[in-house]
């Protein structure tokens, strides 16, 4: 099956940023030109518009792969330290989720360790694979990848969720004068991570999945 007309067939483009089709037009100002490396502008708010994000690909790894080294110390370094009057402890994230699965919180030792380890994990291997294969043009599962570009998009937002958490708990804790909980550097390596994944999705040209398509199939 034949493929559809594209848009750069058509000369068209789309504004990235309010959504308007313009159409490249020949000695306009700011319509004339590819759309690849000239400087288009929308006429109705003005950014620039291209057809691609300008080096997607190497932003998207170089911030995927800084993501991914602060997700190590994120992991090894203590998170948050409880205080009470018999006992002092600091807490990884993952003696954290087995110290509130000990303590009688198993649903917020659920919610502590999807936020924590499988949100991050599944972004590192889903951005992972969007790379690879877009670098690669492969044909395989574009509507799937584009649905699964969509759900890193969207699961991005829950993503500081860990944070939320340990902020919670440093504040209610405050309210009692025996206990203590106190956030640590672990905490700020995590939130880099997250701020790092949710910029490395934002850079990544989902269009890329398209490219390269012969046909409809």
């Amino acid at each position: 099956m034949n493929a559809l007309a594209r848009a750069a067939e058509l000369d068209l483009i789309a504004c990235t940023v309010c959504g308007l089709v313009c159409r490249n037009v020949p000695g306009d100002p700011h319509l004339d030109g590819d759309g690849i490396d000239d400087a288009m502008a929308c006429p109705r708010c003005g950014s620039t518009l291209r057809r691609r994000k300008p080096n997607s690909v190497a932003r998207t790894w170089a911030l995927l792969i800084a993501a991914f080294l602060m997700y190590i110390p994120a992991n090894v370094l203590p998170i948050m330290r409880t205080a009470s009057l018999h006992d002092v402890d600091d807490n990884t994230i993952i003696s954290g989720v087995v110290e509130l699965w000990r303590a009688g919180s198993p649903y917020l030792a659920v919610i502590v360790f999807t936020a924590s380890i499988v949100v991050p994990v599944l972004k590192f291997l889903a951005l992972g694979t969007l790379l690879l294969s877009s670098q690669r043009g492969s044909a395989w599962a574009r509507p799937q990848r584009a649905k699964l570009y969509r759900l890193v998009e969207l699961i991005g937002y829950w993503s500081m969720l860990d944070v939320f958490v340990v902020a919670l708990l440093t504040a209610l804790v405050r309210f009692s004068v025996l206990s203590l909980v106190e956030p640590l550097p672990g905490v700020i390596f995590f939130g880099l991570t997250v701020v790092l994944t949710m910029f490395a999705s934002m850079s990544f040209d989902p269009r890329l999945i398209w490219d390269g398509m012969d046909s409809d199939d």
